[in-house]
């Protein structure tokens, strides 16, 4: 009997010999590797890490924790009640224009042709619903006021056609047109629970903190290839509809984008807006880049070729010029590279002091 079992005896004995062999040897691999990736340093039982390093943990706590508390944010009115309203027509009208501009009034518009195929909620999201995603608020309770860019008192009709002629790279709508009394109607009747003079909380774009650097468009091209081209495209070209009438995804540089005198050319209101609202599914909630890659995508973004505006007559005071305006002349002595970007501390402590 015992021979019998004797082979067995053997081969389980080898089988276990060779099993500690592999265990020795993977252990002799992995402390191998970890000794090459350290440098020849192994941390010590209880060293704490360098400080040069960021744990992939605090990342994501950071990214991921919302910029602003949510309570007291702006909602907009329940649309199922905008027939209640004497122009439900004008203003439901208005809201199709904002959501599908181009239709109407793009390059194939069936209304007119005046505009380059984006729409106005691609700037103004969710039909400018959006917190803190440069929704219409507070369009009705702050307008007509006097705008340091035009250094004169502006109405509605004439903020639109701002966009039409720098967001939309476009021409002026006729201020008495069917469409333009539509949008303005939309408006009005988004903002029509805010006293006049008043802005609710989550109107414009997040204020993203500055970096202590300038803003990197060659870091800014990598989050852009991770982030932002799946739906616009490593040209930037955006993604058209199959019927041409305008864009799934808009352009978000090139011919058929934002000319350089929209707001969105400026560093921080294009960073402001990716903080809270890009890639798609990030909000002031659960925002989905750190402010280091929002500035850094903005700066990619904002270097490339785009169409060209005469802004000759914008900021008739210089003074007043926002801290990232990227064209001179300046009230400073800082140059239009670091005005456009960055490291924009400097400017605002300068405009400080210069202000005692």
């Amino acid at each position: 009997m015992k021979d019998i079992f004797q082979p067995f005896v053997k081969l389980l004995t080898l089988m276990v010999g060779l099993l500690v062999s592999i265990t020795l040897l993977t252990a002799l691999v992995i402390g191998i590797v970890i000794l090459i990736s350290t440098g020849g340093n192994l941390p010590l039982i209880g060293e704490k890490p360098s400080t040069g390093t960021v744990s992939t943990t605090t990342v994501v706590a950071d990214v991921y924790r919302g910029v602003v508390p949510k309570e007291g944010m702006w909602v907009a009115p329940a649309w199922n009640t905008v027939n209640n309203e004497p122009n439900a027509e004008d203003i439901k009208y208005g809201r199709d224009l904002i959501a599908n501009t181009s239709e109407y009034l793009g390059p194939n518009g069936k209304v007119k042709k005046i505009s380059n195929g984006m729409n106005c909620q691609n700037c103004h999201l969710n039909a400018g619903t959006a917190p803190l995603g440069n929704n219409y608020s507070a369009v009705a309770s702050t307008y007509p006021k006097v705008r340091a860019r035009s250094g004169q008192s502006e109405d509605i009709p004439k903020r639109i056609n701002d966009c039409f002629e720098r967001s939309l790279n476009g021409k002026a709508l006729d201020v008495n047109s069917k469409e333009m009394i539509a949008m303005v109607a939309y408006m009005e009747w988004l903002g029509k629970d805010i006293p006049k003079g008043e802005s609710p909380k989550g109107v414009g774009i997040y204020e993203v903190p500055f970096l202590e650097r300038a803003a990197d468009p060659i870091k800014g091209k990598t989050v852009y290839a991770q982030q932002c081209q799946s739906c616009h495209m490593e040209d930037g070209q955006g993604m058209m509809k199959p019927d041409k009438t305008g864009y799934i995804y808009p352009p978000l540089w090139g011919d058929n984008s934002y000319n350089d005198g929209a707001g969105l050319f400026r560093m921080s209101r294009f960073a402001g807006y990716v903080k809270t609202n890009m890639p798609l599914g990030a909000t002031f909630e659960r925002p989905l880049l750190t402010d280091e890659q929002s500035w850094d995508v903005a700066a990619y973004i904002n270097s490339m070729p785009r169409p060209k505006k005469d802004i000759t007559k914008d900021w008739p005071d210089i003074s007043k010029k926002p801290i990232d305006h990227p064209f001179g002349p300046f009230s400073d002595e800082f140059t239009e590279e670091q005005h456009k970007f960055g490291p924009f501390k400097p400017i605002k402590e300068a405009r400080v002091s210069a202000s005692k």
